[in-house]
C-alpha cells in the first residue's frame, strides 16, 4: 500500500520571496538610520567635509602658538522655517595658530512664540577641519529664544599649531567658519499643530 506523502509545511515560494524581500528592506532601513550617526562620528574624528573638532571638556588652547597667521571669516545662514535674524557680529578676525579667540554671533527671534533652533556648521577649505578646534560654542546644543528675544552667542576657538606641519595646507591663509540654523523638528511640529487665532469680528 502506498504511503500518503507528508504535507509540505513550507510556505509557498512566493511567500518565502516576500519574507526575504521584507527582511532585506528592513535591514537597509536599519543601515540607513545607523549610517547617520556613524557618518557624523567619522566626520568629527577626521575633519572630513570641513567638520571642526571639539576640545575635551575643560580643555584650553595649547600654550604654544605659531607665527602662522590666519584670517577667519564668519558666515551665517537660516533655513526658511526659522523666523530668526542670525548674523556674526564681526566679519573676520586674524589669529595666530594656537591663539585662543572668542567671537560672537547675534540671533533675534521675530516670532510671537518661543522658537528652538539648532546650528549645523563647517569650515572651508574642508582640509582645515582637523585643525579648527572649538572650546565652547552655541552649536553644541539647541538654542531656544523667547518671543522678540535677542541674544549674543559666543564661539571660543583656536587653530591647532600642528597645522604648520601639514604641507597640504601651506597655501591656506583664510578659513571661513559657516553656520546654518534650522528650526528644531519638534518645535516646528508643535507650531504647526498650534491653533490659529480667530479673526476679530467687526
Amino acid at each position: 500500500m502506498r504511503e500518503t506523502p507528508h504535507p509540505d509545511h513550507r510556505p509557498p515560494r512566493h511567500g518565502r520571496t516576500a519574507i526575504v524581500l521584507a527582511a532585506t528592506v528592513a535591514g537597509m532601513l536599519g543601515l540607513t538610520y545607523a549610517s547617520v550617526p556613524l557618518y557624523k562620528l567619522f566626520c568629527a574624528a577626521t575633519g572630513y567635509g570641513g567638520t571642526t573638532q571639539r576640545a575635551e571638556d575643560g580643555a584650553a588652547a595649547p600654550a604654544v602658538t605659531s607665527d602662522r597667521l590666519f584670517t577667519v571669516q564668519f558666515d551665517a545662514n537660516t533655513s526658511g522655517e526659522l523666523p530668526w535674524t542670525f548674523k556674526p557680529e564681526q566679519a573676520s578676525v586674524t589669529v595666530k595658530a594656537g591663539e585662543q579667540k572668542v567671537i560672537y554671533y547675534k540671533a533675534i527671534n521675530h516670532a510671537d512664540r518661543p522658537v528652538t533652533g539648532r546650528a549645523l556648521f563647517n569650515v572651508t577649505p574642508d582640509k582645515t577641519g582637523p585643525y579648527f578646534v572649538k572650546i565652547a560654542c552655541f552649536c553644541f546644543e539647541e538654542q531656544t529664544l523667547q518671543p522678540g528675544q535677542e541674544i549674543d552667542m559666543p564661539v571660543l576657538f583656536y587653530i591647532d599649531p600642528a597645522v604648520a606641519d601639514d604641507r597640504n595646507v601651506d597655501e591656506v591663509k583664510t578659513i571661513t567658519l559657516s553656520y546654518t540654523f534650522f528650526r528644531d523638528q519638534n518645535d516646528e511640529a508643535q507650531a504647526a499643530a498650534a491653533p490659529t487665532p480667530a479673526a476679530p469680528i467687526n
